[in-house]
């Protein structure tokens, strides 16, 4: 076992410049910090890196309101990106869509909706009775479209989603998790962004008012997008048994956080507790790049081998969150088996990179062989099994 302390990550760190961030990855293995939180639930995490930077109740099931329409959008979402329905596809307005009750985009029955008016009633309008719509115009019911909902969430790895309606009207055994939200979330960032803007959409004029005889033209309900602090997106919801929630995404320069958070009191506290996690947040931990995908991290000695050593390689871009004030606590550990016998095929698991703070661990990195290193003959195994126990590696 070796151990880089953080001086040298950070020297590593030093030429890895264009570093391309992962965009989906493997979560963190530890939460980084501590916070009181007013929420019930909650789940704050680095998009690039996939840290947990805080949480509250995480996997706990709860009703998500219409922070579940999310799962309804991908699905659109995804539909149109494969070309099975287009944005200028107009659904059929059915009575139970015109029915529907809670929040409304205001169709009417018998009328024909856009794909693209459809999407706006969801996401800026939260309208119950557009996912109706869209959800019978993609699968014929309500129902169907839930089978489809859950199948989508199944491949996504949201492993604790049951949906059993379009637009997450209160139903027993609809149910989420922070964390689940929070991965599909960062789905709909990374899988579409040619639709991810209308999200950040303020407003909507769709229909006309019956009384007024004036267009009806609804506020987006996501309150963080109104303060200018590079929030775009994503979902608020709210039920009377839920709470108010909400599902943010905020970007400053190339960092982005999301963040879920349900069971807050008052829509006064939905604009502020996001906000305060979220500044929290992006001023206490940074994101450090430290090594590049074909880096060579260490080297390990070979037993037997035609060469005393072979380069240890990571596979991948390695980015870490790390808190500000903690950055010295941090080191990378490299294990292996000493030394590492031969023969050895390049691009071979042979070693593990691990990142600790404070006994936890941040992270697990396989590391490969950098070179194929051929197993010496029978009098060469001999002539360096003898330099090895006498002087150690680096003879042969």
């Amino acid at each position: 076992m070796r151990v880089l302390w953080w001086s040298k990550i950070v020297a590593a760190a030093a030429f890895v410049a264009a570093l391309v961030l992962v965009a989906v990855p493997v979560p963190a293995l530890a939460q980084l910090g501590q916070v009181e939180t007013t929420g019930s639930q909650m789940i704050l995490e680095d998009y690039d890196t996939g840290a947990v930077i805080f949480a509250k109740n995480p996997d706990e099931k709860m009703h998500p309101s219409s922070m579940s329409k999310l799962m309804t959008v991908y699905v659109v979402f995804k539909m149109l990106s494969e070309g099975k329905i287009h944005m200028d596809d107009a659904f059929p307005v059915s009575e139970k869509a015109w029915r529907m009750q809670g929040s409304k985009m205001f169709v009417h029955v018998g009328d024909r909706v856009k794909v693209s008016d459809l999407l706006r009633g969801v996401i800026v309008q939260s309208g119950n009775d557009a996912c109706i719509v869209l959800a019978e115009g993609i699968a014929g019911s309500e129902e169907a479209f839930a089978e489809i909902l859950n199948a989508e969430a199944k491949r996504l790895g949201l492993t604790n989603s049951t949906f059993r309606n379009a637009s997450g009207w209160p139903d027993p055994e609809h149910l989420m998790t922070a964390r689940d939200l929070a991965t599909l979330a960062r789905h709909m960032i990374h899988d579409f962004p040619q639709y991810y803007e209308l999200f950040s959409e303020k407003e909507f004029t769709y229909g006309i008012d019956v009384t007024t005889k004036k267009p009806i033209t609804q506020g987006n309900r996501n309150p963080l997008l109104y303060k200018d602090i590079g929030v775009d997106g994503l979902k608020t919801g709210h039920t009377e048994e839920a709470g108010y929630g909400l599902v943010a995404s905020m970007k400053r320069g190339d960092r982005r956080l999301i963040l879920v958070i349900n069971g807050l009191h008052s829509m006064n506290e939905r604009s502020r507790e996001p906000q305060r996690l979220l500044e929290l947040a992006f001023g206490q931990f940074d994101n450090v790049r430290l090594f590049t995908k074909g880096a060579t991290v260490d080297e390990a000695d070979v037993w037997l081998g035609s060469a005393p050593r072979v380069p240890l390689i990571v596979d991948r871009n390695v980015v870490m969150t790390v808190p500000r004030l903690g950055k010295g606590d941090v080191k990378a550990i490299v294990t292996y088996d000493n030394p590492i016998p031969a023969p050895i095929a390049k691009g071979t698991p042979v070693a593990t990179l691990k990142v600790v703070s404070k006994d936890a661990t941040l992270e697990e990195i396989p590391l490969t062989a950098g070179a194929d290193v051929q197993q010496l003959g029978f009098t060469g195994r001999i002539s360096a099994a003898i330099s090895y126990l006498l002087w150690g590696a680096g003879k042969k």
